[in-house]
């Protein structure tokens, strides 16, 4: 399964708190991927469907709802669900880095605390705890500014305190590392992220770090498992997905300015990171979409 599992470019930045989409599909069309954000996913309608989670694999009900924490790999496919009602999914992605610091580690906020670190290993919610949080989910889509987070903050409590969770993965389940694990990476990382919309030279990054080309090449590979291209790239990747759903701009315009030299460039490499086109992509993600 390796092979086919990779890694998700979501639209949210360091400003946002969190995400949510709200939609209606016939069938599931996103492979098995991951991503360093938090993400928990509610579905309704998609009996026979089948949930992958790190190394568990289950048959789900009519009512799902689970979370999974950075970088564990999870996705819903259509198994045995025909597609022949409308199946209702809502999003919610939000950033590892929302709930750190000294507040956290409060006695009031322990019930979150411990949730988030459960969800390392994925948690599935019981179909009653399902059922009744449907409502304010769709309450969380419709709810704009700090009324928004106060909700979404509520939302976590009560799923934390929640009865009958279920741990998916074997505890000794390894999942990718962020590359957000060096001091040079970050400084990188940093570089690139302002300026993904110019040209961004292999040599300039190695003499910001002091070292040779080759040296250089070899640390980003070690470290994120990709080569410096591939680094840029699932940087301006991440801006094209979000003006893909938050603007009507065209991919081509989208394309040039994100960095990307031409259209068949772009195309190509989005296709090969997102499994799908830019087209497709921004096709997928029609319904409710806010960003906060």
């Amino acid at each position: 399964m390796k092979e086919s599992i990779h890694r998700e470019i979501t639209p949210l930045n360091e400003d946002d708190c969190f995400l949510v989409f709200d939609r209606e599909r016939s069938l599931f069309t996103f492979p098995v991927h991951f991503h360093p954000e938090y993400e928990i996913n509610f579905i309704a309608n998609a009996q026979g469907g089948r949930r992958v989670v790190g190394d568990h694999i289950e048959e789900i009900d009519e009512y799902e709802l689970v979370m999974v924490g950075p970088n564990l790999y999870h996705g819903w496919e259509n198994y045995r669900n025909t597609g022949k009602q409308l199946l209702h999914e809502i999003t919610i992605q939000f950033p590892k880095d929302i709930f750190e610091g000294p507040l956290m580690g409060k006695n009031i906020l322990k019930p979150i605390r411990d949730l988030l670190q459960n969800a390392a290993r994925g948690i599935a919610f019981s179909k009653e705890t399902a059922k009744q949080a449907e409502p304010r989910l769709h309450n969380l889509t419709q709810k704009r500014g700090f009324d928004s987070f106060l909700e979404f903050q509520s939302l976590l409590y009560d799923l934390s305190i929640s009865r009958n969770q279920k741990l998916l993965t074997n505890i000794s389940f390894q999942h990718y590392s962020d590359f957000h694990n060096s001091e040079r990476i970050e400084k990188i990382y940093n570089h690139v992220k302002a300026n993904f919309n110019k040209k961004i030279m292999l040599e300039e990054a190695a003499q910001m770090l002091n070292m040779s080309v080759v040296s250089f090449s070899r640390l980003i590979k070690q470290r994120t498992g990709k080569s410096f291209i591939e680094f840029i790239n699932e940087i301006r990747l991440g801006h094209a997905t979000r003006l893909l759903i938050e603007t009507n701009k065209s991919v081509s315009e989208i394309c040039y300015e994100c960095g990307f030299n031409n259209i068949s460039n772009f195309n190509r490499t989005f296709k090969r990171k997102q499994g799908c086109t830019p087209s497709e992509f921004r096709v997928n993600f029609n319904g409710v979409k806010t960003v906060f």
